[in-house]
């Protein structure tokens, strides 16, 4: 398994093979049961986790509610960025969807991996840009999309994830119910078949 997050680091960023060998040495393989919290909130979280195989479901509770933010899936990155860069109280929660794999580096750890190989200074600069993207996109879509929109939208980007994750939390993640989710795929799968 460490073969695909040492794959997926030599994507982004040109690292020798001693280079690419740190990762066994600062990465920690940790392996999630279906429902099983990588964190919750009211945590401190002290990692970043990539996710080798499988899913993660992000959500914070407002009102005794959860509200499900992102569904994070293979060859992703994943963490609660405030709690982890200000060392405070985690908001958010970070559950496995279905059995997963991840690797975690610590932010100690993350701190002495860019002293030894400042390559990585520059892959954890892309990846944090991918993640405040990937925010941004979320955040545009919810105020300016309406639901459908954003349903076929998750359907371009994410294919399988109806396989793969329960449709209450992709209603929850789109903002609307599960019966108006179905209402939505009701109403796309006639337009396809006319």
């Amino acid at each position: 398994m460490y073969d695909k997050l040492k794959k997926y680091c030599k994507q982004i960023v040109p690292l020798s093979d001693m280079e690419l060998d740190l990762i066994d040495q600062y990465f920690v393989e940790k392996t999630l049961k279906k429902k099983e919290f990588l964190l919750q909130d009211n945590t401190v979280c002290k990692f970043i986790a990539f996710i080798a195989g499988g899913s993660i479901r992000h959500f914070h509770v407002k009102e005794g509610d959860e509200k499900t933010c992102d569904i994070s899936f293979d060859n992703s990155w994943v963490t609660d960025y405030q709690s982890f860069t200000h060392s405070s109280i985690a908001k958010m929660n970070l559950q496995a969807m279905e059995n997963t794999t991840v690797f975690l580096i610590t932010k100690q750890d993350l701190s002495q991996l860019y002293n030894e190989c400042s390559k990585y200074e520059t892959f954890g600069r892309l990846m944090a840009e991918n993640v405040a993207q990937r925010a941004t996109e979320i955040a545009m879509s919810l105020s300016a999309d309406k639901p459908e929109e954003r349903f076929q939208n998750l359907i371009k980007t994410q294919p399988d994830l109806f396989q793969r994750v329960p449709q209450k939390y992709i209603a929850n993640f789109l903002g609307i119910s599960p019966e108006s989710l179905s209402r939505i795929r009701n109403r796309i799968s006639r337009k396809e078949k006319s």
